[in-house]
C-alpha cells in the first residue's frame, strides 16, 4: 500500500471515529445500548486495509474513493436505523432467551411455600426461572389472591425507600407516591421512607389504610453520581436503626418512575433482583459489566444484567446488598476508582456472587421507548421521561 493510500486510509479513519464519537454521545439513548452497532462499526473501519488492497489493484478513480467512503459510511447508517425505526428494536425482542428447565414450580428453590403454585411453563416465549432454580416473575406465572392471601397470613409489611434530591424532588416524587398508592403492595402495611435534601417541599400524599410516610433529610453531594452511590450507606443505617424491628421486607427505587399496574406481593421474596429492559433479550456478550479490573465491581462474565432502580429482599438480606456494595464503592474511591454505572455495576457484581432468590421480568420497570414487545403482557412500572441536563447537578 501506498504512501498516499496510508494517508486517504487514516482520513477515513480518523472520519468515521469521529462520526462514531458523535452517534455515541448524540444519537443514543443511553449510549450504552449501542454497543453492538458501534462494534461492527469500528470492525468495518479496521478491516478496510483489506477492502483498499482489493481496490488499489484496479485504477484508483474519482468513482473508487468515492465507493470507499460509502463502504466506511455502511455501518453509520445501520447504527442510526436502529434508533430511528421501531421495526429494528421490535426486531430484538425476537432474539431467544434461554428456557426453564423445570417442570412445576414445586422444583424452584421456594422464598415461600406459596410460590409453589408458580406457572413456570405457562410462558413458553420467555425465561420464567434461573439455573439455580429462582423464579423470574412475568404475568400468566402467579395467581395473585394466593400470594396476596399468604403473605396478609404471613404478615408481610414493606419498607420503601425512594430518593429525592435537588430537582428530582419537583420532577417526580409526587407522581411515584401517588402511583404507588394506586398499585404497590396493596393489602399490605407499608411505609415510605424519602430521603431528600429539602424535607419541606415533600408533596402531601393521600394515604390508604396501613400506610405512612416519613420523611429523612440528606446532603446533597456536589455530584449526581455520589448521590446514587452512597445511598447503600443510607439504606443500610436505616435498615440498622428503624427498619428491622418493624418490616419483614424492603424495596429499593429510583424515584423517576411511575407504577401503572399491579406491583405486588408476589414481588416479595428473600433477595430480589430486576432484569433491565434494555438487556434482558441481547447476548451476554453485550452486558455493559464493569470491565476494569481496578475496580472492585470488576466483572468478566455474569447471569443477567441487573437494573439497580428497582431491588428488595428481607430486611436481612437487603442489609446485606447495601453493605457489601457500599464497602466495594469506599474501596474503589480510596483507590481513586469508580464504576462505570456506580451502584448498577456494584449491585450487578453482588448479584453475581450472591445469586438472587426471586428475579423480576421488566414488566416490573419498563421503558415506553423500547416500543412494543409481544413478551411484556403487563407495565407494572414505567420510567419517567429523562430530562439529565436539567436535573442532574453535574454531567
Amino acid at each position: 500500500m501506498s504512501e498516499e493510500q496510508d494517508e486517504d486510509y487514516d482520513d477515513n479513519l480518523n472520519f468515521s471515529l469521529g462520526l462514531a464519537h458523535c452517534l455515541d454521545r448524540v444519537l443514543c439513548f443511553p449510549p450504552r445500548h449501542c454497543s453492538l452497532f458501534l462494534g461492527i462499526f469500528l470492525m468495518y473501519i479496521f478491516n478496510m486495509r483489506f477492502l483498499q488492497s482489493i481496490f488499489v489493484k484496479a485504477k484508483k478513480s474519482h468513482r473508487m474513493k468515492y465507493a470507499l467512503r460509502c463502504l466506511l459510511l455502511l455501518p453509520l447508517v445501520l447504527c442510526i436505523i436502529l434508533f430511528s425505526a421501531p421495526s429494528i428494536r421490535i426486531a430484538i425482542g425476537l432474539l431467544p432467551m434461554d428456557k426453564c428447565s423445570l417442570q412445576s414450580g414445586k422444583m424452584l428453590l421456594l422464598d415461600s411455600s406459596v410460590d409453589a403454585t408458580l406457572s413456570v411453563q405457562s410462558r413458553s416465549d420467555v425465561q420464567t426461572c434461573t439455573k439455580w432454580k429462582a423464579p423470574i416473575i412475568w404475568e400468566g406465572m402467579f395467581d395473585a389472591r394466593l400470594f396476596d392471601e399468604a403473605h396478609k397470613r404471613k404478615g408481610s409489611s414493606v419498607a420503601l425507600t425512594v430518593f429525592a434530591v435537588g430537582k428530582y424532588l419537583d420532577a417526580y416524587l409526587e407522581i411515584f407516591l401517588n402511583s404507588s398508592e394506586k398499585h404497590f403492595m396493596l393489602g399490605l402495611r407499608v411505609t415510605y421512607y424519602v430521603f431528600t435534601d429539602t424535607p419541606e417541599k415533600v408533596p402531601s400524599i393521600l394515604l390508604g389504610p396501613n400506610r405512612s410516610l416519613k420523611v429523612i433529610r440528606v446532603d446533597r453531594h456536589s455530584r449526581w453520581q455520589d448521590i446514587s452511590m452512597m445511598r447503600m450507606q443510607t439504606i443500610s443505617d436505616l435498615i440498622e436503626g428503624e427498619i428491622r424491628h418493624n418490616f419483614t421486607h424492603v424495596f429499593c427505587f429510583d424515584v423517576d418512575q411511575k407504577f401503572s399496574e399491579r406491583f405486588g406481593s408476589e414481588a416479595l421474596g428473600d433477595s430480589v433482583a430486576l432484569l433491565h429492559a434494555y438487556f434482558y433479550r441481547l447476548p451476554k456478550k453485550m452486558y455493559t459489566y464493569d470491565r476494569n479490573p481496578l475496580s472492585k465491581a470488576y466483572m468478566e462474565q455474569g447471569d443477567f444484567y441487573y437494573h439497580a432502580a428497582v431491588f428488595g429482599g428481607t430486611w436481612r438480606n437487603v442489609k446485606a446488598i447495601t453493605d457489601a456494595c457500599y464497602k466495594s464503592i469506599v474501596e474503589d474511591k480510596e483507590n481513586g476508582v469508580e464504576a462505570i454505572w456506580h451502584d448498577e455495576s456494584h449491585l450487578n457484581k453482588y448479584f453475581w456472587l450472591n445469586k438472587p432468590s426471586r428475579v423480576l421480568s421488566p414488566e416490573y420497570c419498563w421503558d415506553d421507548n423500547i416500543r412494543y414487545r409481544t413478551d411484556v403482557l403487563v407495565k407494572r412500572l414505567l420510567w419517567a421521561p429523562k430530562d439529565y441536563e436539567h436535573l442532574r447537578i453535574n454531567k
